[in-house]
């Protein structure tokens, strides 16, 4: 499965990490501004060049248990990446980043749109889930413009920027999932 054809969504594309990534990486993760969203702290390029290595790895491992992915506009730019976790019985776990100087333009939906077309028709999953800070309120509409169902409220669910961090749960099951809603 490694390396995976590139997954196609109206507005990105999703591809695996490729070693030339790091710079556009960093961009990313070394940006408290969007870091500030995620279950981990702005990170430095030691730690981006660790990140891609370790994604680039986990591509190649049989069974595939994870889909760490590169958000690239139509130009093959990255400007985000995203990530389906696979674990328990045919479940995911969806998490996306992009870049804040590409906010507001619908990639955040598209990539995750994308994703969870991906895990429910390639994949055969059975439920995606996503975990988010509640006063993220981007990522919030996301997962409701998409059809998931808020489950509830995780306390003290991730440590991060020094600090316990509670999480709101949204999930979607794929007989959920309108075959639609990829074309959307």
């Amino acid at each position: 499965m490694y390396p995976i054809d590139t997954i196609t969504g109206s507005l990105v594309n999703l591809r695996d990490f490729r070693p030339d990534d790091v710079t556009d990486t960093l961009a990313i993760v070394g940006d408290d501004r969007v870091t500030r969203w995620l279950s981990y702290d702005s990170r430095n390029h030691d730690q981006a060049v660790a990140m891609i290595e370790g994604a680039i790895q986990r591509a190649q491992n049989e069974p595939r248990m994870e889909y760490y992915l590169a958000i690239t506009d139509k130009h093959d730019q990255m400007i985000g990446f995203g990530r389906l976790g696979l674990g328990g019985v045919k479940a995911a776990k969806l998490g996306y980043a992009i870049h804040a100087d590409h906010w507001g333009h619908g990639y955040a939906t598209d990539a995750a749109r994308t994703l969870i077309t991906h895990g429910f028709t390639t994949l055969n999953l059975h439920r995606i889930s996503a975990a988010m800070d509640p006063d993220n309120a981007a990522s919030i509409a996301v997962a409701k413009r998409l059809g998931m169902q808020y489950e509830g409220h995780l306390r003290d669910h991730v440590h991060t920027n020094g600090a316990w961090r509670d999480s709101l749960l949204y999930s979607i099951l794929a007989h959920e999932w309108p075959a639609s809603q990829s074309e959307a």
